[in-house]
Order: C-alpha cells, then structure tokens, then sequence
C-alpha cells in the first residue's frame, strides 16, 4: 500500500489538492446545506476530516473517490443530525462565493435541478450528484459501497423522479 509520506510539503500538496478540487467539495456541501450558514459550515468540516484523513490516503485509488466518500460521508452525516431544524428554502443566486465559486454558471434549469435535488433523500442526493459529476455507476458503487446494479436501480428512480418533477414543475 502506497500512502503519501509527511514532509515539509504536505501542506502544500493539501493546499493544491483543495484548489483543485475546490468546485467538488462546494457541490457535494450545496446539495447537503439547507442554508448559507450551514453551507459553510460543511465545506469547513469536509476540508477538516480530508486534512485530518490526508496523511492515510492510498494512491493506487483516484483522488476523487476519496474526497467523495469523505466529502458524502461528512454532508450525510451532518444532514442528519441537521435534519430536525427548521427547514429553509434558498436561492442558489443568492449563495456566498464559497471556495470562489462563481455563480454565474448556475442558469434557471440548473437552479430548477438543485431544488428538486434538495428534495430528495440523504441517499439519493449521493448517487445523482456523483452521476451528475459523469462518474460512472462502477465508480460511483465503488465510491458508495453499493453493487452496480443497486446504482443502476437507484439512478433510474431518481431519473424518473426528477424528470416527472421537471414535467409537474412542482417542488
């Protein structure tokens, strides 16, 4: 097992390994945040538990896999724990610029997926983002610890959900 080794640079190679992924970790914490607050909140515990989990990561495995089970695991796990205060909906063109993300890629449609998105289930959420994200369903059963075919499963009901709230254009 190849793990990256501490040295002076860790920090550094940290700090890229964020820039880099920077637009990952802000959709993951915008599909799980119901609020600006709680938004923030995400992106800082995400980049604390893949700081703290930095020094154990295997190289023979995707960078990207393991900030999205990180990543999903955190946002899971602080939704649910989040779940029973008051729900508020929000504008995605309102949002900060967190992480220097520029909003001006977000047009009506997109806005439109988000919300029916953060209608979803906890679960849910993780397999459309990933495959929204062009992961494939191996990578996303390997990111999820699922067996292909439940993702398949699972992909084709959020598909139909959300095409039927695009059609209903209800939330």
């Amino acid at each position: 097992m190849e793990k990256l080794k501490h040295s002076k640079q860790t920090e550094q190679e940290f700090l890229e390994l964020l820039e880099r992924n920077k637009k990952l970790i802000f959709k993951i914490a915008n599909v799980y945040g119901k609020n600006d607050e709680e938004i923030k909140d995400l992106v800082q515990e995400i980049t604390l538990q893949l700081w703290k989990s930095f020094s154990e990561y295997n190289a023979r495995f995707a960078i990207s896999t393991w900030i999205y089970r990180i990543a999903l695991n955190v946002s899971i796990s602080f939704y649910r724990k989040e779940k029973s205060r008051n729900k508020i909906h929000r504008e995605l063109s309102t949002q900060p610029h967190i992480l220097f993300w520029d909003e001006n890629i977000y047009d009506e449609q997109l806005k439109l997926l988000y919300r029916f998105i953060e209608q979803l289930k906890t679960f849910e959420k993780a397999v459309i983002v990933l495959f929204l994200e062009g992961k494939r369903n191996q990578e996303i059963a390997e990111i999820l610890g699922i067996s292909v075919s439940n993702v398949s499963t699972k992909l084709n009901r959020i598909k139909t959900k959300l095409s039927k709230d695009f059609k209903t254009n209800k939330l």
